[in-house]
């Protein structure tokens, strides 16, 4: 069994039981201890699960990573996923993009976009797109509280957003789930998205794979919400076929930018 393959197998027993031993894991899979405990430290670095003591629990639901520590995970998916979702974006049109290391991706590839109008509650995409942005281009930076994510949230976030109606809504989130749809870890920040969501016409949500599974404390929206889901190619078959029913158009796209 590869090692991916292992990995997997054990996210699956830690979500089904709510934990596991490296122990047991080890007798399983016919692995040495050491092994197992690898695997733990690669699925732990990926927010998938919290290492304890002897083991692994599921990760804890309020836990938000910052933002420099997301953004090393996945980084080949997210840089596909941003290359395909540039492609939706026209010139001229007025394109929201939430806080989030995906979107920050997309943000990059929007500064040779003319004329956008760019609105975003994230610290990160607004300052690409200042310092690496076409003249002609607009960006709008939300007020509010700021998250270990490097987003604006809150009432403020919330009442900017309020009078604004947007082309395009660009969403990052936590987490996807068939019960609890896209999620967050953040309260406040699920306020601010559902007001981003209602300010937009349509709704495209970027995710790599790993976000399936992944339940933050707070639902954004369902997943039928998404007019678009972007994903990448390392999404499980029964995933794809659970959100293909239930979102308006999955795109998926390969794991590496450019690989054909």
């Amino acid at each position: 069994m590869l090692a991916r393959q292992r990995q997997a197998a054990i996210l699956e027993r830690v979500r089904a039981a709510g934990g596991v031993r490296v122990t047991d894991l080890a007798i399983e899979f016919g692995v040495s201890d050491m092994t197992i405990r690898r695997d733990l430290e690669t699925l732990h670095e990926q927010g998938l699960l919290a290492k304890v003591h002897g083991g692994a629990t599921l990760a804890g639901s309020t836990d938000e990573p910052g933002f420099r520590a997301k953004s090393i995970r996945q980084s080949a998916e997210k840089a596909a996923i941003a290359a395909r979702a540039v492609q939706l974006v026209r010139p001229g049109a007025a394109v929201a993009l939430s806080a989030g290391t995906t979107t920050a991706e997309l943000a990059r590839r929007l500064v040779d976009v003319p004329g956008l109008t760019v609105v975003t509650n994230s610290l990160p995409v607004a300052e690409i797109l200042h310092v690496g942005g076409r003249p002609d281009q607009t960006v709008v930076l939300t007020g509010g509280v700021r998250t270990p994510s490097d987003a604006l949230v809150g009432p403020l976030a919330v009442a900017a957003l309020g009078a604004l109606h947007l082309d395009l809504l660009f969403l990052g989130v936590h987490g996807i789930s068939e019960r609890a749809g896209f999620t967050t870890p953040n309260l406040m920040e699920a306020d601010t998205n559902r007001a981003l969501v209602a300010a937009a016409d349509r709704l495209v949500v970027l995710a790599d794979h790993s976000k399936w599974g992944t339940v933050g404390i707070s639902s954004i929206v369902g997943l039928e919400a998404a007019d678009v889901l972007v994903t990448d190619d390392r999404l499980a078959p029964e995933a794809r076929r659970s959100l293909a029913d239930r979102v308006g158009e999955l795109v998926v796209v390969p794991g590496t930018e450019g690989e054909k």
